[in-house]
């Protein structure tokens, strides 16, 4: 191997130093970039977060908005079926008086209970039912209007005697009240 002599040692490790020496300029220019790199990217995480943040309120108000739409939907359809249904009592009220009437003429007879019958299964298809009102049944003022008071020792407290006109409902709204007559 040959010698180098000083000269030559200092000019090759002079490269050496240069490099060593632009190292350091980097290294030393890293952390200054790398603040602001930081700095950025945390801003940014930020805005990540509010905009994810408002889209998932955005989203939760819009499910709010299209549940609310429903309810109010069903509301406004229950109305106006009870609506329609109120317009059609009196006619239940007369077919049903016309089925206690005594008649002679058995063909009219037949054809007021098949009136009936289709009334009340047109009234069911609707989601109309009839309020329970049998003499001998307890007595509900959520679904009964007493108009009169008997006492009967063969009934109980607080139990219908007589019903003087069916009540109904749909579902657990109150169309018409049913209109008895309660004992003791």
């Amino acid at each position: 191997m040959e010698k180098k002599k000083p000269a030559e040692q200092a000019e090759a490790m002079q490269p050496e130093t240069e490099v060593t020496a632009a190292e350091e300029t980097v290294s030393q220019a890293e952390p200054e970039t790398a603040e602001p790199a930081d700095s950025a990217l945390t801003e940014l995480q930020a805005k990540l977060d509010a905009l994810n943040d408002k889209h998932l309120r955005m989203a939760a108000e819009y499910d709010n908005f299209r549940k609310r739409s429903q309810r109010e939907r069903e509301a406004a359809h229950a109305e106006a079926v009870a609506y329609a249904v109120k317009a059609l009592l009196p006619t239940y009220d007369n077919l049903e008086r016309a089925l206690k009437a005594e008649t002679a003429d058995a063909e009219y007879k037949k054809g007021v209970e098949m009136t009936m019958t289709q009334l009340v299964d047109s009234l069911k298809s609707i989601g109309v039912e009839k309020i329970a009102a049998e003499p001998g049944t307890a007595f509900d003022p959520n679904l009964h209007n007493a108009v009169m008071h008997v006492e009967n020792e063969e009934l109980g407290e607080n139990v219908i005697a007589d019903v003087f006109q069916q009540g109904f409902q749909i579902g657990d709204k109150v169309i018409r009240h049913a209109m008895v007559q309660v004992a003791n």
